[in-house]
């Protein structure tokens, strides 16, 4: 996800009831009665209660949740395939719940494309032209339709496949025909309802990578709906974990596991291999001591050893003028040479390497075990992101199991 997050989709507390007298259901909740209650009494649905989130421009959000949790409905209230009974949803800033159709059907064409679980193609025409289908629809031209559907078609690898016919590939192939359709019109936001669900695993981590290739590529908004904790783990920057109609949470992986909003929450990342959501930067610590060399001359010796001192810390970390990170000393090996006053700094420094904030915490656990010093974590500019002590990244690993 990119590091300058600008809010693409806002949604704010949108309701979805299916039946006819959706105000009558919409009352019962505010009693306080739930969504089974309300069914028996009404014969309505709840299909989405109160949902409110926003999607980052860039960034792949995943919605999660077991069947009948509301998830696909929630996408589909995103571009109003399905009404919304209350509640507002914006895209690029305008109001998508108060355009009138024309203008719908003008957002649908130019700013979304929709990937379904259902392959969805049009039999009796080639690949090029189902690629091309969505930009037919729009008014595109034949040229520059076919120009552009053969574009897509290359970023998904099916350059070769374009004169075929569908029901001569495979069904990984065919998804990958869905997914051009919907690159091809170029889209500031995907919408993808169980799109690899269908898939037998193989190719559906194929899939995912594709789309996780894509993305380095060209990064687009997504708001993948799935059921599957390992693939919301594997391609989702965030995850919205609902229940019943409700979001219960929205978090990065690491921050769900680490503070999960209820049981019912807790119990979907039961379980989970740490190794697959965190890297080093999601547990290096910021409460470090540094010491910052000065542009000319030396640090005192004596002076860091009285601040090591004051903070009761045994080590910490050199930085360079600008702020980048140089290396580690200790309490020990600053007394080992503050006697001698024309020793430098650098004689007390322990040769403690850095590691990148994307580091798995395999390697992790892998390089704490060289080092009595807590490992230093950096980012691409080697300014210090923190440092991970053994016992944190133990601990962890328990509250995971």
């Amino acid at each position: 996800m990119p590091q300058q997050a600008e809010a693409l989709v806002e949604a704010e507390h949108l309701y979805k009831v299916f039946g006819d007298h959706p105000r009558v259901a919409l009352d019962l909740l505010e009693q306080g009665y739930d969504k089974t209650t309300i069914f028996e009494r009404t014969g309505m649905t709840i299909g989405v209660r109160d949902a409110s989130f926003s999607v980052f421009r860039g960034e792949v959000f995943v919605v999660m949740g077991l069947s009948g949790s509301g998830k696909s409905t929630l996408l589909r209230l995103l571009n109003r395939l399905i009404e919304p009974t209350s509640g507002t949803v914006r895209i690029h800033g305008a109001d998508v719940t108060a355009m009138d159709p024309a203008e719908l059907i003008d957002l649908r064409r130019r700013e979304m494309s929709m990937v379904f679980q259902s392959f969805a193609l049009l039999p009796h025409q080639s690949v090029l032209e189902n690629a091309a289908f969505g930009l037919e629809v729009a008014g595109v031209g034949r040229a520059e339709r076919h120009e552009r559907a053969r574009a897509a078609l290359e970023q998904v690898g099916l350059g070769p496949y374009a004169e075929r016919l569908p029901e001569q590939l495979s069904g990984g192939m065919q998804q990958r025909v869905g997914l051009a359709r919907a690159l091809a019109v170029d889209p500031a936001l995907m919408l993808m309802d169980e799109a690899f669900s269908a898939l037998d695993p193989l190719i559906r981590r194929e899939m995912q990578d594709e789309l996780l290739r894509l993305q380095e590529e060209s990064e687009r908004t997504v708001v993948f709906i799935s059921h599957d904790l390992d693939e919301a783990l594997r391609i989702g920057d965030r995850i919205a974990i609902m229940e019943g109609g409700r979001i219960l949470q929205v978090g990065t992986p690491a921050e769900i596991l680490n503070h999960p909003a209820d049981d019912y929450v807790r119990s979907f990342f039961q379980g989970v291999d740490v190794g697959h959501i965190f890297v080093a930067r999601d547990l290096a610590r910021k409460d470090q001591v540094t010491f910052r060399q000065p542009p000319t001359g030396t640090m005192d010796k004596a002076t860091l050893i009285r601040h090591l001192r004051e903070y009761d810390r045994t080590y910490a970390f050199v930085l360079d003028p600008e702020g980048r990170y140089v290396d580690a000393v200790s309490l020990y090996s600053l007394e080992r040479v503050a006697g001698r006053e024309e020793a430098p700094l650098e004689e007390a420094y322990l040769g403690q390497g850095a590691t990148k904030g994307d580091t798995s915490l395999e390697e992790v656990l892998r390089l704490l075990s060289y080092t009595e010093v807590p490992l230093p974590v950096v980012d691409d500019d080697r300014r210090l992101l923190g440092a991970i002590a053994g016992p944190t990244l133990l601990s962890t690993m328990a509250r995971a199991r």
